[in-house]
């Protein structure tokens, strides 16, 4: 089944999407992408290093935890920990990190609404990030 965008259904492998995510990155996160849609973008992504405080401008996020656990803080709240079955939201805007892996591999499923744009991050303190240092996405590929 194709996975081009703009697609009026589909049936995506989640498990062995994110089997195939990479072991390693130079970058603190790598994803593969189901849908890349204007309304929404479905993407499974693994966490391979902490991530300094940022926020995206484009899109609210919802995060599913698949496997892994890992410390999450939002803004100046008191880190909480998630780990396989919880749900995670935010609203674009709201800032966010992962200070703290506390397991492997640490992997997500996300649906962001309305799409969320490969770059659109923005981090808190100059010199923490870039999008090239935050993310490796990887082709989206046929299930």
């Amino acid at each position: 089944m194709s996975t081009d965008s703009l697609t009026a259904h589909g049936v995506f492998d989640v498990a062995e999407q994110a089997a195939r995510l990479p072991e390693t990155s130079d970058t603190m996160v790598a994803d593969h992408r189901f849908t890349d849609d204007p309304a929404a973008s479905a993407r499974v992504f693994r966490v391979y290093h902490p991530t300094p405080p940022h926020s995206h401008a484009s899109c609210d996020e919802y995060l599913y935890v698949l496997s892994g656990r890992c410390l999450m803080k939002f803004g100046d709240e008191t880190p909480v920990e998630v780990g396989p079955g919880k749900l995670v939201f935010f609203k674009r805007g709201v800032v966010h990190s992962v200070p703290e892996i506390l397991e492997q591999p640490m992997v997500f499923l996300s649906v962001d609404t309305p799409r969320r744009e490969p770059r659109d991050i923005r981090f808190v303190s100059d010199g923490t990030g870039t999008p090239d240092t935050f993310m490796r996405q990887a082709c989206m590929r046929q299930s």
